[in-house]
């Protein structure tokens, strides 16, 4: 009997002891628990959320372009010659592709895009090709080019159906359906209105108007859907003066319609509203959470959250 109660004592002393340090335990935790919030004002500029920077043992080196399809964001990893693909919460989940010029192989890695059907498409500006891949990164075809135009293909993006691709040395835009006949051509070298000097970058608004980073002459053209030119935006009032942009490269259209470029000498994005004035500025140079060090690629997902490849720092940046 004795030893019965001295068996329940103990017991209790030790039930009594785990509730007390579950208590302190949880009540510590949920005083170090951050909340989500969301932003102070929904209408100002995004505000840096979190980075992604590749496998431990493969650190993103020199990222070029990224992209949003479904639940995961495909990265071309250039200097690695390789896609690599991170989850929600910025986890590397896998890459695929290989240094060479065989099927799923690549020298140069630029633009990627994806279509309805989850398909990867990633432009090799040395191969001069697009290798398609499904969404686990197994190479499906080369992106038949019916005509065979495409000489250096760099910016991707695929809208409608229809596969957009910045041509740098031929510079040109290229639009085809995705069987691979060709719609619509625009540009040729020049500074003129419609021509381009190394197009970089495309993007397409809800109206199906096109945005062409032309880096070469440090602006970003503006055209209908015909391809007929309507505008420019370089950084002055009216597009008409001497531009403050260093090499335009990424560029993207929000849900509002805002236009966001990546300034990559002076290693900022800068964003306008459909008139083309100027609203603000993200970045500027440094190795900060919320700096960029020669930005590349931009990408805008249904969210309105931006993902921005910052090249030197080796990580794709997120603004939301």
């Amino acid at each position: 009997m004795k030893k019965r109660t001295v068996y329940i004592l103990m017991s209790s002393i030790v039930a009594l002891s785990v509730a007390f340090f579950a208590a302190v335990y949880f009540l510590n935790l949920e005083s170090t628990i951050k909340p989500i919030v969301a932003k102070v004002d929904p209408s100002g500029p995004p505000v840096y959320t979190n980075s992604l920077y590749g496998e431990f043992n493969k650190p993103l080196n020199k990222p070029m372009d990224v992209v949003k399809i479904g639940e995961f964001v495909y990265v071309s990893d250039t200097n690695n010659k390789q896609v690599q693909v991170f989850d929600q919460s910025g986890t590397s989940v896998f890459n695929f592709g290989k240094e060479g010029t065989n099927k799923g192989e690549f020298k140069f890695p630029y633009g990627i895009a994806g279509d309805k059907d989850g398909n990867i498409y990633v432009a090799d500006l040395y191969n001069g090709n697009i290798s398609i891949f499904n969404s686990k990164g197994k190479f499906i075809k080369y992106f038949d080019d019916q005509k065979k135009v495409l000489k250096s293909p760099g910016g991707l993006r695929i809208i409608d159906s229809k596969l957009y691709v910045t041509d740098i040395k031929a510079n040109k835009l290229f639009v085809f359906n995705l069987d691979g006949k060709k719609v619509m051509e625009i540009g040729g070298a020049g500074a003129e209105e419609g021509r381009f000097i190394a197009p970089n970058a495309v993007a397409v608004d809800s109206d199906q108007q096109i945005y062409v980073t032309d880096s070469g002459n440090n602006r970003v053209q503006i055209f209908d859907k015909e391809g007929k030119f309507i505008k420019i935006i370089n950084g002055s009032e009216d597009g008409k003066g001497d531009p403050t942009f260093l090499n335009p490269r990424g560029v993207a259209v929000d849900s509002k319609g805002n236009v966001y470029v990546v300034n990559n000498l002076a290693h900022n994005i800068s964003a306008f509203d459909k008139e083309g004035k100027h609203l603000f500025e993200l970045g500027g140079m440094g190795t900060e959470n919320d700096k960029l060090y020669l930005p590349n690629g931009l990408y805008i997902d249904d969210r309105d959250t931006l993902f921005v490849t910052d090249t030197v720092n080796q990580r794709v940046s997120v603004f939301y």
